[in-house]
């Protein structure tokens, strides 16, 4: 068996890390070697207690708040990361927010939300770590879509645009800093079991029930897990990765490769993603 580490020594910035997959990533860049700085925009206590597990592990680790409806804050983390770790060698672009609404019922707050959250704030957000990665012509960008930006879902309008943006930014901005030493790739996820799944998703109120409503929904017959995601981004951003570039992984169990036409698409969605933080739900 390999025990190799594969981040000793790296430094890396997680966002959207105080719970579910990007919780896991961070804990992974640790457990792999590297120091972590984690992000959170509302609670930090998930985020808190992941940097007190880091330390234990002998690693550096600190979170910050940032609300990524504004770019000033979203800068400012920047700002704070490198000031932290020294520089910032992987950057793993996991925050964002999730939503469903008929189209016709969208309104232009709700849509603008999850534009600055999904893609304005990752944008600038590596546009300030990408300036130190080119400086030192080193460094990586994971960022996280999902297959809602591969494949269409009914009432999804508007997080699918967000996620599908990030699969063609992520092309473009690849081979535009590949060849001063940034790899920039992505990561799809398909039904990964998180706290938010457990709240809004009926008949699945925690990790059992999940498993078991995805057992004949999903190829491989479970729900996907946070760690699932999470290997694959200390993957992505390993030298194992070096030559891939401008790619979108897709990790999902199977899901995209299934042909779904016996899925009752008219009917309306019980699930209402959004609640908390998305304004009218």
């Amino acid at each position: 068996m390999n025990t190799e580490r594969k981040m000793v020594g790296k430094k890396a910035l997680v966002t959207g890390s105080g719970t579910g997959i990007g919780r896991e990533i961070a804990l992974e860049f640790a457990r792999q070697g590297a120091d972590v700085v984690l992000h959170y925009a509302h609670s930090g206590s998930g985020a808190e207690s992941a940097v007190d597990e880091i330390r234990k592990m002998g690693r550096q680790a600190a979170a910050f708040r940032a609300d990524f409806d504004q770019v000033e804050e979203v800068v400012e983390l920047a700002r704070q990361a490198v000031d932290f770790l020294g520089a910032v060698d992987c950057l793993v672009n996991n925050a964002g927010v999730t939503f469903n609404r008929p189209f016709l019922q969208v309104t232009r707050e709700q849509f603008d939300l999850l534009y600055h959250v999904n893609i304005r704030a990752q944008f600038f957000l590596t546009q300030e770590i990408v300036k130190g990665m080119v400086a030192r012509k080193r460094g990586v960008v994971c960022n996280l879509t999902s297959i809602h930006g591969l494949q269409g879902a009914p009432e999804h309008s508007v997080y699918s645009g967000t996620k599908g943006a990030i699969v063609a930014y992520t092309r473009a901005l690849a081979v535009e800093l590949a060849h001063q030493g940034v790899r920039v790739n992505a990561i799809a996820p398909g039904w990964v079991t998180v706290e938010n799944h457990y709240k809004v998703i009926p008949d699945c109120a925690n990790e059992e029930a999940a498993h078991a409503a995805a057992k004949d929904a999903v190829p491989v017959s479970r729900a996907g897990m946070p760690l699932d995601i999470a290997k694959l981004a200390i993957f992505l951003c390993s030298d194992d990765a070096e030559f891939i570039v401008g790619q979108t992984l897709v990790a999902d169990g199977g899901t995209t490769s299934l042909m779904s036409l016996f899925h009752d698409f008219r009917a309306p969605s019980t699930a209402r993603f959004g609640k908390g933080y998305v304004p009218g739900v």
